[in-house]
């Protein structure tokens, strides 16, 4: 196996891993105050997040959009399994000696079931737009400007997700219509800021790798330098 396949094997790891630890974790809420500016009430399944799409924006500019497909879907075929079997977990009758009992398990990993469907169907919907947007740019600039095909298709697939799985959850009555709006702009603006983090960790990327790795054969346009891409 050559390390192009090995690498690729690597990022959808990386996405999948993300994608489930979110979908497990997401029941616990924090706070967070970012130099005191501001105070987010968020679920911590927020935290990989961002991860997902950071991976397939790096697929996506190093492979091409129809492996980052790929890996969406081999995402979603993933989360469905591993909630498959933390029902069936869930549903299994404990022993008397066991160190957890079944209270306790279900309500850490008994995952709600509008909650999961929403962030199903919400992840869905964001990955596929953050692909298309990044290639849009990508051949609106023709391969140029790294930093606006990165920012721009993380900004709106990240208002979309926000916006589709809080929807959802006020939709099927899980949580209050009235708490939309203030968990829109938590959950956006958190979003936002490790993105903005990411960003440096996509250009090293696309700086160490593309010249080892690069397979798009979409790209009809000739290959800019890395100084284009970043201006």
């Amino acid at each position: 196996m050559d390390f192009k396949t090995r690498f690729y094997l690597i990022l959808a790891g990386i996405f999948i891993a993300s994608l489930v630890a979110g979908n497990l974790i997401f029941q616990k809420f924090f706070q967070w105050s970012p130099f005191g500016i501001y105070t987010f009430e968020i679920s911590v399944g927020i935290i990989p997040y961002p991860v997902t799409f950071l991976v397939t924006d790096l697929i996506s500019e190093l492979y091409g959009k129809k492996r980052a497909d790929a890996v969406v879907w081999a995402g979603l075929a993933a989360s469905i399994f591993v909630m498959a079997i933390v029902m069936l977990a869930n549903a299994a009758q404990q022993t008397s000696w066991s160190p957890v009992d079944s209270a306790t398990f279900s309500k850490v990993f008994g995952l709600f079931g509008p909650a999961v469907f929403a962030s199903m169907v919400a992840y869905l919907i964001a990955q596929f737009v953050d692909i298309r947007i990044f290639h849009f740019w990508k051949r609106l600039t023709k391969g140029k400007h790294l930093w606006l095909r990165n920012n721009g298709s993380t900004i709106v697939s990240q208002l979309v997700d926000t916006s589709a799985v809080l929807f959802l959850l006020c939709a099927t009555g899980t949580i209050d219509w009235v708490r939309f709006t203030p968990l829109l702009i938590n959950g956006f603006l958190f979003k936002m800021i490790i993105a903005l983090f990411d960003t440096p960790l996509f250009y090293l990327g696309v700086y160490l790798l593309k010249d080892k790795i690069h397979d798009d054969p979409e790209e009809i346009w000739d290959r800019p330098t890395i100084v284009e891409e970043i201006l």
